[in-house]
């Protein structure tokens, strides 16, 4: 039976780590605060809307929600952005997705402040990453995967990675952050040759490409690790991830589920996102 990585201890050990963060912030009257933009009520958005309350909450960040209706359009959406922007109470700003068809989402990320962006979508935050400096902040998705390989003790300099996916929430920023901590890695889309057989080569899999369980025994091999990122309903409307768990499963040294896997985490470096910003703003 391989290892289970779930991603609960991992979380509470990062809310664990910012108590004491909060604490002094809070002394010198300076409450952290998230503040969650979003577009009507899609499901996907609300679960994740109540999963960043949940973590901000065990924390003792302050969240204030801007809820605008379905039929916004641009010109709203934007007005609610400065309202957050200027408001020097709100230390970070998270932009629940999806938005309106009608809505210019890059005319939005472009309106909003990087240094409140602490989901890592401005272009500001991403160049950080990308050109290892350091300013901004990754997307926590893609910061919530290495911080799940360092807690549970798995070697990033030298290792192979195969990342399944290239989206600028997860694949290619995953990929900068793995380099920068000495990885090599190898990133597949879908006009990859033969994906499996580069996953099969690699010391590591990370499934981030939003196709249900797809990752079958044919891309792994035993000894490796895999981190399933996907969140995926199927046929049965059950959620599910990127990898088939129980063909993956017996083969492989350790796994992240889904449910309680990397998402858990995701809200937590969310959190911590937050508490950073709240140190070096104003």
């Amino acid at each position: 039976m391989s290892e289970l990585l779930l991603g609960a201890p991992v979380a509470q050990a990062i809310r664990a780590s910012l108590e004491e963060r909060i604490l002094r912030l809070k002394e010198r009257g300076r409450e952290p605060c998230l503040a969650l933009l979003r577009c009507g009520e899609d499901p996907g958005a609300l679960s994740y809307e109540r999963a960043a309350e949940r973590s901000c909450a065990q924390c003792g960040i302050r969240v204030v929600k801007v809820v605008l209706p379905w039929t916004a359009n641009t010109e709203e959406m934007l007005r609610a952005v400065d309202q957050v922007n200027g408001d020097p109470s709100v230390h970070g700003i998270l932009v629940l997705r999806p938005l309106p068809k009608r809505i210019d989402t890059q005319v939005i990320f472009r309106r909003l402040r990087s240094d409140k962006d602490v989901d890592g979508i401005t272009v500001p935050s991403l160049a950080g990453i990308f050109v290892g400096k350091g300013w901004g902040f990754a997307p926590c998705t893609a910061e919530a995967c290495v911080a799940m390989l360092d807690h549970y003790g798995v070697p990033l300099a030298g290792a192979q990675v195969a990342i399944l996916g290239r989206s600028l929430i997860v694949g290619r920023p995953l990929s900068m952050l793995l380099c920068a901590r000495d990885a090599t890695m190898t990133l597949c889309h879908s006009k990859t040759r033969d994906p499996a057989a580069l996953c099969r080569e690699a010391d590591i899999v990370i499934a981030a490409a939003g196709k249900a369980r797809f990752v079958d025994e044919n891309y792994v091999k035993p000894g490796q690790v895999v981190l399933d990122v996907g969140v995926n309903e199927d046929f049965d409307g059950k959620i599910c991830g990127d990898v088939a768990f129980d063909r993956v499963e017996p083969i492989v040294r350790a796994i992240s589920p889904v449910p309680r896997g990397v998402g858990t985490v995701t809200t937590a470096i969310l959190a911590r996102h937050v508490v950073e910003a709240a140190e070096t703003l104003y």
